[in-house]
């Protein structure tokens, strides 16, 4: 079953459709996407790596969830649907914010997405699909923000543009550097 994607324009507007695949060979055509972000009671926050068969960033650390509406659908409804199937369980998210980014995956693969990033909660149990995701840890804000500054490379480029933003908005749990 081929997938769509809503292209847009730079103030979000859609502006037509197109399959998925297409959507992203590089330079990959602007469209609308999100991202979860899931914390516990303690302030952790669900991280996931992502499968090794992604055609893009496989094996690389991203944010607890990220996809795409599908045409006609209500971005939130998607961001809960896409939670059910990435890992297991749904819960209510809030819009936060979105913020625009292109990225170079590789000679025929990009991204060029206006990303719609929701804050969740969770605290049961977390059932990932394995077509989907390889690993996922909850870590502490504070203790990302310093992997990425130093292990860049082994995460997600949504993920290093939009958790600054992300921490300003929510605040970040963990110790800090002294």
């Amino acid at each position: 079953m081929e997938e769509y994607v809503v292209l847009v324009d730079k103030w979000d507007n859609a502006i037509g459709i197109e399959e998925k695949y297409a959507a992203h060979i590089y330079p990959a055509k602007l469209h609308r996407a999100f991202s979860i972000f899931i914390l516990n009671d303690s302030g952790q926050l669900l991280i996931q790596k992502r499968n090794l068969e992604k055609i893009t960033w496989p094996g690389f650390w991203s944010n607890s969830c990220c996809s795409h509406p599908r045409p006609n659908e209500p971005i939130e409804l998607a961001a809960q649907r896409r939670l059910e199937e990435e890992l297991g369980f749904t819960c209510e998210v809030d819009f936060l914010f979105k913020f625009q980014y292109p990225a170079k995956y590789s000679q025929k693969w990009g991204e060029n997405e206006v990303d719609h990033v929701f804050l969740g909660y969770h605290n049961g149990p977390v059932h990932p699909d394995p077509r989907e995701v390889d690993d996922f840890v909850f870590v502490d804000s504070c203790e990302l923000l310093k992997d990425i500054q130093t292990n860049g490379h082994t995460y997600t480029p949504w993920l290093k543009k939009c958790f600054e933003s992300f921490v300003d908005r929510v605040g970040v749990k963990g110790k800090r550097d002294e």
